[in-house]
């Protein structure tokens, strides 16, 4: 099986910074992309940041220039670097990575647990 591990979370006050850390472990064969999600009380859960293996980028609008993903393939860790931080990217913060376990397999989605932001002066 797969686990992703996310770590970094915490309380900052606004226009602080947090890194989150996901580490995927198991039966890897190769990871297509990771990701991160954020949930808040009573919202759908949404799209922050997204790499791909080869290093392909995207962003939700609100976080742009604010938020950088990144990714260390031979670690199959992924970080999120939050500066300039608001009180609205208070939320529930997932990760997520689109694994090929083994070389004949499908593309599986795996999640990890969540680590909670809180921005709050």
């Amino acid at each position: 099986q797969v686990q992703l591990v996310e770590s970094g979370g915490g309380l900052v006050q606004p226009g602080g910074s947090l890194r989150l850390s996901c580490a995927a472990s198991g039966t890897i064969f190769s990871i297509v992309a990771m990701g991160w999600y954020r949930q808040a009380p009573g919202k759908q859960r949404e799209l922050v940041a997204r790499i791909t293996s080869g290093g392909s980028t995207n962003y939700a609008d609100s976080v742009k220039g604010r938020f950088t993903i990144s990714r260390d393939n031979a670690k199959n860790t992924v970080y999120l670097q939050m500066n300039s931080l608001k009180p609205e990217d208070t939320a529930s913060y997932y990760c997520a990575a689109d694994i090929l376990r083994y070389p004949d397999y499908g593309v599986e989605d795996y999640w990890g647990q969540g680590t909670q932001v809180t921005v709050s002066s």
